[in-house]
């Protein structure tokens, strides 16, 4: 007797549910990521096994290339604004709404300050480019490092300062930049690193 084979119908599953789902997760991860913020230069940080870690808010980062250069700059679009006006009051330099617009948003900058309209004129794409990564004066004769730190501070006074060097940097050109925080008496700073993992105790 020939077996009844069972009619096939077709399954239909409604993915409405599962595409909401998937978008309502994409929100949610890019609405709670922090992005990578721009800096003037690449910096590869040597490792550290600590897990203090820095704060997002209120930091004047101070960065230092392989070559010793020196790069400065604090969160706020409001607090650079007025940073560059402190600097500007300092050093008799009249900064326009437009430069001070643009130093707003400029996250990290490496300038001598008689070239820093030069520098605010330039477009974002010119400021990347690596000819424009002079660095900061921070020699005893001209130290504007110096300047900016304690204008920084005056802008804020919760302010914590974090230092990201390369791991190339020549130690000198790091205690340099300590040794001038320190005459500024802002002894205590961070150090920036890459997470190294923690040995096990055999």
């Amino acid at each position: 007797m020939p077996k009844v084979k069972a009619k096939r119908k077709s399954t239909w599953v409604d993915m409405t549910a599962m595409c909401d789902m998937a978008f309502l997760l994409l929100t949610f991860f890019m609405l709670t990521s922090n992005f990578t913020v721009k800096e003037p230069i690449q910096v590869d940080t040597p490792s550290s096994i600590s897990e203090i870690k820095i704060p997002e808010t209120n930091i004047m980062k101070v960065i230092v290339d392989k070559d010793g250069k020196v790069f400065f700059g604090i969160d706020g679009q409001e607090k650079r604004i007025s940073l560059l006006e402190k600097i500007g009051e300092a050093y008799k330099i009249n900064f326009t709404q437009k430069e001070k617009h643009e130093f707003s948003l400029v996250t990290s900058f490496g300038q001598p300050l008689e070239k820093m309209k030069a520098y605010l004129a330039l477009t974002p794409e010119q400021r990347d480019l690596k000819e424009n990564a002079v660095g900061i004066p921070t020699d005893s004769l001209n130290n504007q490092f110096k300047d900016w730190v304690r204008a920084a501070r005056a802008v804020n006074r919760e302010i914590k300062i974090a230092i990201k060097a390369d791991q190339k940097t020549p130690y000198p050109k790091i205690k340099n930049v300590m040794n001038t925080l320190q005459d500024l008496n802002e002894c205590r700073f961070n150090l920036i690193t890459s997470l190294e993992e923690v040995p096990k105790n055999l």
